[in-house]
């Protein structure tokens, strides 16, 4: 469209500017226009989106959902897609199912974005409390809210506004909410919760998370048991997991109260891997699945990584050995390439499946976070139905979203010369990305890739 050629044309004229020159008023003066210019513009996209989703659907485009067809477009993480999504709801101009044009849900919020008075932040704090109103509050009083608070906005830092929102919240609704039992019940459930992070340089990784009071009742027995003095040392040689520990273990046991529990808590998850009777997860058995180079293996150095994309140590992974519930794949470190498991079924093996797992570690579609557990085996040159083969040469791993977009007129894959998988996406989400997956495979951006992948730093 012209208007948009013309903005390209002078952002392109303005990056080529120089301001050694100007005096320090003038660049401020610069800077306030530039920062009204970047506040209006998510106002314009609100619209061209409102518009796009008019004329046409997700799975138009080729993808799951439109977080999904926005983050691939515009390269925008899942989270940062839906936040756009959801704020252009609610500040976007609306149809009626007649056609009838009406007024944004949020009218007074939506003017001062175009009009570039407010930030993305004071955005964030406006829809986060007007959905904190009570719905006893009858809906002139909840427009007179969000007039206010785009009024505040528009005058006051974030900091500021965040305050006169509480106060407002406070006068709307002055004995606060008052649920009912059932309510009351949900609401507490509903911040249940356990995340684990992400590794540090270290391997180690940090949780947080509430437990509700039956999960609570359940832990505390556990942690009463196998985190006393004594009880499941790593230190120990024999460590004891059932029974009375010896008056020596526990005299002996150095180990602070969090570090018992934790040592507790990792016989428990070892103790039902072992088992044996939580039988699969996508073709995959439940318990431990490492894959190693020879070499690291032979000299006991480097690391191992699970079908979860995490490393382990090579020191850990030889502890984990001697506990005999774990699959090791080990590659040749030369030449990378898998053993050959040919098949007549559709379904993969389980062999082929520990291999797929360490070679592929994770989803290969680009930008994709699902480790191997959460993944299917993928016939990435034709389908089975096609009369592709069951081979593991063809097969990628895909998570079943992912895997369901391969279809006629959606994405197909294809196989490089390398042995790795592109995916090549639809016309209309096709803006040159990358078609390979190196979220799971970081060392090959440095030219260091794993056995069985191409060291391609193209994404």
């Amino acid at each position: 469209m012209e208007g948009v050629v013309d903005l390209e044309a002078v952002l392109d004229k303005l990056s080529g500017a120089v301001f050694d020159d100007a005096s320090v008023a003038e660049l401020l003066d610069v800077q306030t226009v530039l920062e009204r210019v970047y506040r209006r513009v998510p106002a314009i996209q609100h619209r061209v989106m409102a518009a796009v989703k008019a004329h046409a659907s997700p799975g138009d485009l080729g993808a799951r959902s439109w977080r999904d067809a926005l983050g691939i477009r515009l390269r925008l993480s899942p989270q940062e897609a839906g936040r756009r999504l959801a704020e252009g709801e609610l500040l976007a101009p609306r149809r009626a199912v007649t056609g009838q044009p009406l007024a944004p849900v949020y009218p007074g919020t939506s003017a001062a974005q175009a009009r570039g008075e407010i930030t993305a932040e004071h955005v964030r704090i406006i829809t986060t409390t007007m959905k904190k109103i009570p719905f006893a509050v009858d809906e002139p009083t909840r427009a007179d809210a969000e007039a206010r608070l785009a009024g505040y906005a528009s005058a006051h830092d974030p900091d500021t506004l965040r305050a006169l929102a509480k106060h407002l919240l406070a006068v709307l609704d002055p004995d606060g909410p008052e649920p009912s039992d059932d309510e009351d019940v949900e609401r507490v459930e509903e911040r249940r919760t356990f995340v684990l992070g992400p590794q540090d340089e270290h391997g180690n990784s940090e949780f947080h998370g509430t437990l509700t009071a039956q999960g609570r009742a359940y832990l505390e027995p556990v942690l009463g048991k196998l985190a006393g003095p004594g009880m499941c040392n790593p230190a120990d040689e024999s460590p004891c997991t059932k029974g009375t520990p010896s008056q020596e273990a526990i005299d002996t046991d150095t180990r602070t109260r969090g570090q018992r529990q934790h040592d507790a808590l990792i016989t428990v998850a070892r103790e039902a891997l072992m088992s044996g009777e939580w039988g699969e997860h996508n073709g995959l058995p439940v318990t431990v699945v490492l894959g190693a180079t020879v070499a690291d293996f032979d000299a006991a150095t480097g690391h191992a990584v699970t079908a979860a994309g995490s490393r382990v140590p090579m020191r850990e992974v030889i502890r984990l050995a001697s506990h005999s519930l774990l699959c090791l794949a080990v590659f040749d470190e030369v030449t990378g390439r898998p053993l050959h498991f040919g098949r007549t079924r559709r379904c993969a093996s389980a062999d082929q499946r520990l291999v797929l797992t360490y070679r592929d570690r994770g989803c290969t579609f680009p930008g994709c976070r699902v480790p191997a557990y959460g993944c299917q085996t993928h016939h990435a040159v034709q389908d089975f139905a096609q009369g592709g083969a069951t081979d593991i040469d063809q097969l990628v791993l895909a998570c079943g979203p992912h895997n369901r977009l391969v279809k006629d007129g959606g994405w197909t894959t294809a196989l490089t010369t390398t042995g790795s998988v592109e995916w090549i996406p639809p016309p209309l989400l096709d803006t040159g990305q990358a078609r390979t997956n190196l979220y799971h495979h970081p060392e090959q951006i440095l030219g260091d890739g794993p056995p069985g992948q191409a060291q391609d730093t193209s994404g």
